[in-house]
């Protein structure tokens, strides 16, 4: 019985201290570890185990953290944060207090760089080469990139930058033809044909002046290491194509890739997903939109579906299934989705661009410049908003009312449950004058029945959801259901805007008028937010209420479940039911 090698090694320095014969036992134990842990932790599974060996060539080869390595988008990283120091505590990661899921620049001296969104590790390694140029250090700068990121805008001018300098940079294509969904376009039919053999053009990375190797297996650490070497050697920017396997080694993640991503609990003998509860759920808000504009779209021809790479977490895959002629998917390029979207809404279709809160902050520009601008009335579905749990600080929905407030001519609601994103998904495509951004959150809505007959909902109009006393809340989409929970035995009006843009003033007027003291309460940043939006209505207004906000604090909130980040923050039902309760008495006592 041999004895564990992973056991062994707390830091790359140990690990470099192996054979080179002992590696492949050593990416034996990492898959089994990695395996194990994710079985009952949860997280990204998939990505991980398809670079267990590259990871370890990697530490083996370049002097970390003197050498500088980033991962791109970071799901691929859970090998390197056990090899670095991590090992002991892996158990937590993504929980709460424990290890983020991503690379993070303040969690360890090896992450050289922290990421969660995707394309940004050709940038900022370059970057990182040129500030060792100026300051005549002799390092090497490694960025490790998916097929899948590095045909997003970004990747492109990384490398585009790249190949007119003479940075000591190192870009490694991990290509397995998959993101979180199968890669699409044109680059990685070519990235195909490369593999193949079958490429007839010009090399695509030789044409940018990349010095261009591979492509090689991935899973082959002697080959790995042997060409890491050798570009070790090479100056100026280098490209090495490695072909890997998303979950290798365990038979289930290689033959349903898309799934074991990010499987939920599993076992890890088997691989087989612990099965979930039989007992009837209200449907994720995901799946109501997906299953709501394939229903819309049979009825109205000129809707089209676009989502950048995420047809499986947007549920777009139900209309790509049902209409794939009208459905859309444009790769990690939320810029280009929005343009498009601007595009189709210039020539009368009316395009549903589904894309996650966090990630449309990536086409910021393209909703002024092309589509509010102009006032065409795309409808911008934002799936994941609010707190999304344990993905974390990059992945957090929690500043689209403020970034989108303050862009004219764009309609800004959030639906309170299923029924009523349903209803606005059917009133926008009704026909619009302007822009529209719905956003609602990650996972289940409370609606198990939400299948409902269709309803035009009016622009612009909140609504009472209970009459009240002295104290009036007003709230914004679903964080409406803790706050009906906290004041369900109180004498407190709640009220559901729907609408931050534009405000329903009629019904603000009526409020202010009769509540002396009004909370706000959202999932959204505080500052800009939509109780900004109220403070800024009684200024304007004159009104002279006591206002209270309560909301997203001035700060990047970290991982941990969703009802766990509610609680450290104030906004589960049962600490707003006390907050409530303290206010109550402050006003009658």
């Amino acid at each position: 019985m041999h004895k564990s090698l992973l056991n062994r090694i707390n830091t790359p320095k140990e690990l470099r201290h192996l054979a080179l014969e002992q590696l492949p036992r050593l990416a034996k134990e990492l898959r089994e570890f990695i395996i194990n842990i994710v079985a009952t932790k949860e997280g990204h599974l998939g990505a991980s185990l398809g670079v267990v060996e590259l990871t370890i060539a990697l530490h083996y080869v370049f002097n970390t953290p003197e050498d500088l390595l980033v991962w791109d988008v970071g799901h691929q990283a859970y090998g390197h944060k056990i090899l670095t120091g991590r090992k002991d505590i892996f158990h937590t990661n993504r929980q709460l207090g424990g290890l983020s899921g991503f690379p993070k620049q303040d969690e360890s001296v090896y992450d050289a760089f922290g990421v969660g969104h995707a394309s940004t590790s050709i940038s900022a390694a370059l970057g990182m080469a040129i500030a060792s140029q100026l300051k005549g250090e002799n390092k090497h700068h490694i960025a490790v990139i998916g097929d899948a990121s590095i045909a997003s805008g970004m990747a492109f001018e990384g490398l585009n930058h790249a190949g007119v300098t003479d940075a000591n940079l190192l870009v490694i294509l991990n290509d397995n033809a998959i993101g979180i969904d199968p890669s699409v376009g044109a680059l990685k039919q070519y990235l195909t044909n490369v593999k193949k053999g079958t490429q007839k053009q010009d090399n695509i990375f030789e044409a940018l002046n990349f010095d261009y190797s591979g492509p090689i297996d991935g899973h082959d650490i002697n080959t790995i290491i042997s060409e890491l070497n050798r570009l070790k050697t090479i100056k100026g920017p280098k490209f090495l194509h490695v072909i890997t396997t998303k979950g290798k080694g365990l038979k289930q993640a290689e033959l349903d890739q898309v799934k074991y991503h990010a499987p939920g609990k599993f076992d890890a003998s088997t691989g087989n997903l612990i099965p979930k509860s039989e007992k009837t759920q209200a449907p994720k808000y995901q799946d109501v939109f997906g299953h709501t504009i394939v229903e819309l779209a049979k009825q109205n021809k000129n809707i089209v579906g676009i989502t950048p790479a995420m047809p499986t977490g947007s549920s777009l895959k139900y209309m790509m299934e049902a209409i794939p002629d009208r459905a859309f998917d444009v790769g990690i390029a939320e810029q280009h989705a929005v343009t498009l979207s601007a595009g189709m809404a210039a020539q009368g279709l009316v395009p549903f661009c589904n894309i996650y809160s966090t990630f449309l902050q990536r086409a910021y520009d393209q909703i002024i410049h092309d589509v509010a601008l102009q006032k065409l009335p795309v409808i911008f579905c934002l799936d994941r908003s609010g707190l999304v749990g344990e993905d974390g600080a990059t992945h957090h929905g929690v500043f689209d009312l403020s970034y989108l407030r303050c862009i004219p001519n764009i309609i800004i609601f959030a639906p309170r449950n299923e029924i009523e994103l349903r209803n606005i998904m059917y009133t926008a495509q009704l026909g619009l004058d302007l822009p529209i951004a719905i956003r609602y959150p990650r996972g289940s809505g409370v609606i198990i029945d939400w299948e409902k007959p269709f309803s035009k909902i009016e622009l612009g109009k909140g609504v009472q959801l209970k009459d009240g006393n002295h104290l009036a809340v007003l709230t914004i989409g679903s964080i409406a259901k803790n706050v009906s929970e906290a004041i369900d035995s109180l004498g407190v009006g709640h009220y559901d805007m729907r609408f931050v843009k534009p405000l329903d003033e009629e019904l603000l007027h009526s409020i202010f008028k009769k509540y002396q003291n009004i909370i706000t309460v959202e999932d959204n940043s505080i500052n800009g937010g939509f109780g900004s939006a109220i403070l800024e209505f009684a200024a304007r207004n004159n009104y002279q209420n006591k206002i209270k906000l309560l909301g997203i604090p001035d700060s990047f909130i970290e991982h941990a479940s969703v009802s766990e980040l509610q609680e450290s923050i104030n906004l589960d039902s049962e600490r707003l039911n006390r907050y409530f309760r303290k206010i109550l008495d402050q006003i009658t006592s």
